[in-house]
């Protein structure tokens, strides 16, 4: 099965792992409630030609959340992690991971060669804003959430397919995950509105923003926006698909990772 537990290390940073494939290393982060499962059907894309790590992100998975409580503690846990890796490393974060690694690539520009924003959100409309606020708000630190609102903003009311067993993978992660983990991660995602035009113009690496068409609060407009921002910045859209693409459009997704950061590898071996 796509989506079945794989095996984990442990990473510098206190951050469970998993890996495959060799070459130059991609680290993927994934977004509020997930695991590094959520990467299972692009890893393998990418793994022939990188070394691929999947973390758990803090409070997730097999990784403690260890007193994680400002987007900078998640962010000084994956620059550990990253700097115990040899060589330049190409990062790529989903939704919340989205924030993550670009904020990493921002302070550590002689570590981080390419970035990719994957369903990254920047400036939300008023609406969105307090509706993802209200969201934090009603969680709780003691029980995990009701999946079902969530995924049905991912998937869809009714996902068939490969999509409904996507989703029924994302229901068995969110029921399973740390409360407090996932209380403490939404609420610095909600209270967030995407990196700094600052960060954004401190990227001289390429930086890829990349959507879906039909994801309504990480909108085609925004990874336009950030890109037009990034000194490298590239936007691409993936017709038909919405939040979950790691999952839903794995192929369209890997491939424009793969042509981002070997562009970069092969730059720096010529």
């Amino acid at each position: 099965m796509t989506w079945t537990t794989r095996q984990r290390s442990e990473g510098a940073g206190a951050l469970a792992y998993c890996v495959e494939g060799r070459g130059p290393a991609v680290v993927l982060i994934h977004g509020v409630g997930l695991r590094a499962e959520a990467w299972n059907a692009v890893s393998p894309i990418l793994a022939p030609d990188f070394t691929v790590y999947r973390i758990d992100m803090p409070g997730h998975g097999a990784s403690p959340l260890g007193g994680a409580a400002k987007l900078s503690d998640y962010v000084a846990r994956v620059l550990t992690f990253i700097h115990a890796l040899d060589g330049p490393v190409c990062l790529a974060g989903h939704s919340m991971g989205a924030m993550i690694v670009v904020e990493v690539a921002a302070q550590a520009p002689e570590k981080v060669v390419a970035v990719a924003g994957l369903n990254a959100i920047y400036r939300r409309s008023a609406e969105a804003a307090a509706a993802v606020q209200s969201r934090a708000a009603a969680l709780t630190h003691l029980t995990a959430p009701d999946p079902a609102p969530t995924l049905a903003r991912w998937f869809g009311a009714a996902p068939s397919g490969a999509t409904a067993e996507a989703a029924a993978a994302c229901r068995s992660w969110l029921t399973q995950v740390d409360p407090d983990g996932y209380a403490t991660a939404y609420r610095i995602f909600a209270r967030h509105d995407g990196p700094s035009e600052k960060r954004l113009r401190r990227l001289q690496m390429p930086a890829l923003f990349q959507t879906g068409a039909d994801d309504p609060n990480s909108t085609p407009d925004m990874s336009q926006a950030m890109a037009a921002k990034a000194p490298f910045g590239q936007a691409l859209t993936v017709p038909g698909a919405a939040h979950m693409m790691p999952m839903t459009h794995p192929d369209a997704m890997a491939e424009a990772l793969h042509s981002c950061f070997t562009r970069r590898v092969q730059a720096d071996a010529d």
